[in-house]
């Protein structure tokens, strides 16, 4: 039980992290003047920070797990960051911080439901229960609250 009251801290410290580095990186992207030049600059750094930490660990990748890794999942990943981070930062300025961070984290949360109950991407199962699917719609309750004002 304590490792995973360390593993929730962390997520949460990692949620801040998230919600921290969009509001200021909207902030540069309307600066800037393109959402985009600021996800450029974020995954730069980001790019350029995960390099120095696998120079630093020295941890080589292992090309034979590389060349079984199916064509798509070199892609998908990316792409979808770069569509979600860039939507982000141009929704920001528009609707605020914490309504959009409602949505988006029910928007996850939804879709992290659905892959752990079919287990999909190698994911633990999860069956939805009524439990959950009540805990989905008062999500989808919370998102309408947080944007009415």
């Amino acid at each position: 039980m304590e490792v995973m009251n360390s593993f929730v801290c962390f997520a949460l410290l990692a949620g801040a992290a998230i919600a921290a580095q969009a509001s200021m990186n909207a902030h540069l992207g309307r600066l800037l003047g393109n959402p985009a030049h600021a996800t450029v600059v974020a995954f730069g750094v980001g790019l350029t920070a995960l390099v120095a930490l696998l120079a630093f660990t020295r941890q080589p990748p292992d090309l034979a797990a590389a060349r079984t890794v199916p064509p798509y999942l070199w892609v998908a990943g990316g792409l979808l960051s770069s569509v979600a981070i860039v939507g982000f930062y141009w929704l920001i300025p528009r609707m605020g911080i914490g309504p959009m961070m409602s949505a988006a984290l029910t928007g996850q949360l939804l879709v992290a439901m659905l892959f752990s109950h079919f287990g999909w991407f190698d994911q633990p199962v999860a069956t939805l229960t009524p439990t959950r699917v009540a805990g989905a719609v008062t999500l989808l309750l919370g998102v309408l609250l947080v944007n009415r004002g």
